[in-house]
């Protein structure tokens, strides 16, 4: 199972841009049109239309070009032309004067940029091996140009077997999106309960040692950027993350996948699995918040399965209450002090208890993300602030 952390590649000076598992079910999948219908609806009831510009990149699945979609549905790959005279591109689609705006989207990977008031900076460099590029948005960095700047974006994968799509806050989280998948069936995610923007930016700075994640009135910044840029501690889970190594070097811990079911026990700095299954060394704080580092997940089917449910029990701080993973009440999750608040808070406060709050917050079902092997339309609404 491809998850939305599968690298779309060839990024350029940007910062980790993900696409989104192609989890389409077995069997006859509906052929899906050239472009889709895509429909904005500002709902904020604080913004004018004529403040918002969206932005759709990502890379061309045909061709692996980093491009850019106008609003027509036409995939434009990136040149280093594209670059004006302030050194940024200009790949603004604005909205209508007033109502909904459609637009088309093709078949690419990708993201949807929303930005309200300030345009968004996105410049075309030359990545590694001398093909064009774009560095993305930054929005935990304060040295970014787009720091100051009102944005946020969902994900997407629209391809010839579906579409699948997600709204995030695995990076940040700035304006309140909800996505509407109409198809075979009719979806929708990422809609925030009343007033949720606002309990989100109240609580985390009420939350102990994560008020360095509340910028302003414009974003919160995920844990693992805030270690990044010193605005949290690098050994929060140090101590949970001992614990978890202390208790399975005496016991066996469980974990259950779509490939099997494999057993693991800490030897030395290791947790071994049997079943074919890689050893994880002990991960650090950064590791568990970015599932990644001594917790990375290979697209191989079977230690990138035990990953994301261990990536999974260390933010929902589940591994020490059970030795059978991946949990599924969520009433067990975030207990205690040492937790992923982050990702607690931000589930707390969306109308179907879904986020995406972490990268592996898909195990077991509890991610903001929908997808239909039919798709007819799709419908992204700035909901009220």
């Amino acid at each position: 199972m491809l998850t939305r952390r599968s690298l779309l590649g060839g990024l350029a000076a940007a910062p980790l841009l993900t696409a989104l598992g192609t989890r389409a079910a077995a069997g006859t999948v509906p052929h899906t049109p050239a472009t889709l219908p895509v429909t904005i609806a500002n709902h904020t009831n604080k913004y004018a239309n004529g403040a918002v510009r969206l932005y759709v990149v990502g890379v061309d699945l045909a061709s692996g070009a980093q491009s850019h979609a106008t609003a027509d549905g036409v995939l434009h790959p990136v040149s280093l032309s594209d670059n004006g005279s302030d050194g940024f591109t200009d790949y603004s689609i604005p909205l209508a004067g007033d109502g909904d705006t459609t637009i088309q989207l093709p078949r690419m990977s990708g993201r949807i940029y929303v930005a309200i008031g300030d345009p968004l900076k996105f410049k075309a460099v030359a990545d590694g091996n001398g093909n064009p590029g774009l560095a993305y948005p930054a929005g935990w960095v304060s040295g970014d140009p787009n720091y100051r700047v009102l944005h946020d974006f969902c994900e997407f994968t629209f391809n010839d077997t579906g579409m699948y799509c997600n709204t995030t806050a695995v990076d940040m989280f700035g304006i309140p999106l909800s996505l509407r998948l109409r198809g075979s069936a009719d979806q929708t995610t990422g809609t925030l309960a009343d007033g949720g923007r606002q309990a989100i930016f109240a609580d985390l700075a009420a939350q102990p040692g994560y008020g360095g994640l509340v910028v302003d009135d414009l974003r919160v910044i995920a844990p693992g950027h805030g270690i990044e840029t010193g605005a949290f501690a690098a050994d929060y889970f140090d101590g949970y993350i001992g614990s978890v190594w202390s208790k399975y070097a005496g016991e066996d811990l469980t974990v259950k996948t779509d490939s099997g079911t494999y057993t693991g026990r800490v030897s030395g700095d290791t947790l071994a699995f049997d079943g074919g299954v890689a050893g994880f060394a002990k991960p650090s704080t950064l590791d568990v918040f970015y599932c990644a580092g001594k917790l990375a997940a290979p697209n191989d089917g079977k230690t990138g399965p035990v990953a994301a449910v261990l990536g999974a029990g260390f933010n929902r701080s589940t591994l020490l209450s059970t030795a059978d993973q991946p949990t599924t009440d969520p009433g067990g999750f975030y207990a205690g002090d040492v937790t992923n608040h982050y990702a607690r808070i931000m589930h707390a406060h969306t109308a179907d208890g879904k986020a995406y709050g972490f990268p592996f917050d898909d195990v077991a079902g509890f991610a903001s993300y929908i997808q239909d092997t039919g798709p007819t339309d799709l419908t992204l609404t700035l909901t009220p602030f």
